[in-house]
């Protein structure tokens, strides 16, 4: 994995456990994005519900990379994307380098975190 990405995403969690507590993993973090998207906070969900939970983070990750298409909400207010084109086939790594760099870009993106983290010399 690329060490200057790790270390970006690392930046990030920090900022984000902050608000959520120690422990995060990409899990973790695409559960809350999943929610987030959701738009109607915290609740006790069901297993099939974390399930599309997940299904809404990585739809909305993958979507600015041309991958999915935000479609409309149900009446119960849940996203729905389509897949616009397959991802090419990625080894693990791969996969998780790209869910790491499409997770900073989103928490950037929506402000929860300032980019200007990766510029303090903190660590």
């Amino acid at each position: 994995m690329d060490h200057d990405l790790e270390l970006k995403f690392q930046k990030v969690k920090k900022e984000i456990e902050k608000n959520f507590g120690e422990g995060l993993d990409v899990q973790a973090l695409l559960f809350l994005i999943g929610v987030n998207e959701l738009g109607i906070g915290y609740k006790e969900f069901s297993k099939d519900e974390k399930m599309e939970l997940l299904h809404i983070a990585i739809c909305t990750l993958l979507e600015p990379y041309g991958y999915y298409n935000f479609t409309h909400r149900d009446k119960d207010n849940w996203p729905h994307f389509e897949l616009v084109q397959k991802l090419p086939p990625l080894s693990p790594q791969e996969q998780q380098h790209l869910i790491k760099e499409a997770i900073i870009d989103y928490f950037i993106e929506n402000e929860y975190v300032d980019a200007n983290i990766f510029s303090a010399d903190d660590n």
